[in-house]
């Protein structure tokens, strides 16, 4: 079963129309990347697809299970069991510690977070990442790549069966970035978990396997990635000229 499978997906803000019937497939375990401009509906896509905007028209199906035809609750209760969202922005709560940030998933799903099975679930994640020595500290103390570690903690918490990342790098210096593509390609290798990353960073696209172009509100172009930063710059010339 295909992780996401976005058929004819619209979505317009007042006249201007951003996607114009989408059509993206992710088969199970697959890291993709979405490349494409500014303002070409890169996010947009995201944001449906993790269902935290409502498409105007077509489907997106998680899973198997269609996102686009739950209500705000279903969707909401849906995404915190099956799918981790890794924003630009981090979005952490300052006023708890990262150990609460990443337990948040869980505990509005209403599992125990005191339970020592969920504890452990939590420090086995971010000991994979390398950030269980931060647990009681709070966001407002680590640096940016710290706290993308904890926003990726947060989004797999909960075995999700993919993660969308929205720029995950964007507000990242070189190493950091570096850095963050190294965990989501450990994070994908197991083949149990689909990442789609919108990016519209060469180095960072090369980090998956394959890259998906977006224009004119549909996909333009696909190619594998073959982790070659040069190739993906050409490719999107070529896509954008």
């Amino acid at each position: 079963m295909e992780a996401l499978k976005a058929a004819k997906v619209w979505r317009k803000y007042g006249a201007q129309e951003v996607l114009k019937g989408l059509d993206l497939v992710l088969e199970a375990g697959a890291f993709e990347a979405l490349m494409g401009p500014s303002g070409c509906g890169k996010s947009t896509f995201l944001h449906i697809a993790s269902g935290l905007i409502a498409a105007d028209d077509g489907t997106v199906e998680i899973g198997g299970a269609d996102i686009t035809k739950m209500g705000d609750t279903a969707a909401a209760k849906f995404r915190r069991r099956h799918v981790g969202v890794v924003f630009q922005s981090f979005n952490l709560l300052n006023e708890k510690t990262v150990l609460q940030n990443v337990l948040l998933p869980l505990k509005l799903d209403g599992v125990n977070v005191h339970d020592v099975a969920v504890r452990e679930r939590a420090e086995s994640v971010m000991s994979g990442l390398g950030i269980s020595g931060l647990a009681g500290k709070r966001p407002e103390d680590l640096s940016g790549g710290e706290q993308q570690r904890v926003a990726i903690a947060r989004a797999l918490v909960a075995e999700p069966d993919i993660v969308l990342a929205d720029e995950p790098t964007g507000n990242l210096d070189v190493a950091a970035a570096k850095g963050i593509c190294s965990l989501l390609k450990g994070v994908n290798r197991g083949g149990k978990t689909a990442i789609l990353v919108v990016t519209h960073d060469p180095q960072v696209a090369a980090c998956a396997d394959k890259v998906h172009f977006l224009k004119d509100g549909v996909i333009a172009a696909s190619a594998d990635t073959q982790g070659d930063p040069a190739r993906i710059s050409q490719l999107y010339l070529e896509t954008y000229k």
